[in-house]
């Protein structure tokens, strides 16, 4: 006898369900809740949104995009989207979640989907809500439209620093470029700019009612340990509070000594862990 999945794609009708489901834990799911504010459930550019459905309830959400990230999903949730996700192939170039979840789901699809390029297996989750303990780099700012050129070549060079492969390797950089844009016009990417220079920069790359996400810190490699990063981040968050969202957050790997004790200087403390697997 055939047994029916667990696991259906959602549309614009589960948004209620779906919104529930995520505001369990809003730092945690800030990435999720983010592009489904951006692009609806139904999404665009392939992205999909999988469900799991105990007794008419949806219990678990997968978002399948070009990161896969599991959400709130147990091991029997975890199952049935890994029976999904080897049914479909693999379509994404990382897996990002919290680390049961994740480790988990690897764990079953390695054999069709393996091997990973990267494991990240631990990547403690910080948060900040309040005055960053440091003071903040005044000239930390916005970056401005005219100043996208200088801005994107410190962006690639961290993109490749931290991923390991270039952002611009598949389409010469235009879908890359084209995600710099929108965070510099939408007011979302920051950085301290000398003489042409990026000495400092990070964006804000999630954002929903309830929290908002930091990625892409950088420092100049030429000026590194001299104090730009607490600064800047200290002035990041500043902006983040008063203009984003109340609750400042972001994902470190936990070998990253110089980062994370960064972070902790400026007032991060760790609310959860996540684990990615990328391609």
């Amino acid at each position: 006898m055939l047994r029916t999945s667990p696991v259906r794609i959602l549309g614009e009708h589960d948004r209620e369900a779906v919104r529930t489901l995520l505001d369990t834990d809003p730092v945690g799911n800030v990435f999720v809740t983010s592009r489904l504010l951006t692009t609806g459930i139904a999404g665009v550019g392939g992205a999909e949104v999988w469900g799991h459905v105990e007794r008419g309830r949806l219990t678990a959400l997968c978002y399948s995009g070009a990161n896969l990230v599991p959400v709130n999903a147990g091991p029997a949730a975890v199952r049935s989207f890994a029976d999904h996700a080897r049914w479909r192939g693999r379509r994404c170039s990382s897996i990002v979640g919290p680390v049961d979840a994740v480790s988990d789901f690897w764990q079953q699809v390695t054999p069709a989907w393996g091997p990973a390029r990267t494991i990240r297996a631990s990547q403690p989750v910080l948060e900040i809500d309040g005055p960053p303990a440091v003071p903040a780099d005044p000239l930390v700012r916005r970056v401005r439209v005219s100043e996208i050129n200088t801005l994107v070549p410190a962006c690639v060079a961290m993109f490749t620093e931290e991923v390991g492969v270039p952002p611009d390797s598949g389409d010469g950089g235009a879908l890359y470029r084209a995600r710099v844009e929108e965070l510099v016009r939408t007011g979302r990417a920051f950085a301290r700019i000398e003489d042409g220079r990026v000495v400092f920069k990070a964006e804000v790359g999630a954002v929903t009612a309830h929290a908002c996400q930091v990625q892409g810190v950088w420092v100049h490699p030429e000026l590194r340990g001299r104090g730009y990063s607490a600064a800047g981040m200290a002035a990041v968050v500043n902006y983040a509070l008063a203009e984003i969202a109340p609750r400042v957050t972001l994902y470190v790997n936990d070998f990253n000594t110089p980062a994370r004790a960064t972070y902790s200087r400026v007032g991060f403390r760790q609310v959860g862990e996540v684990m990615s697997v990328l391609f």
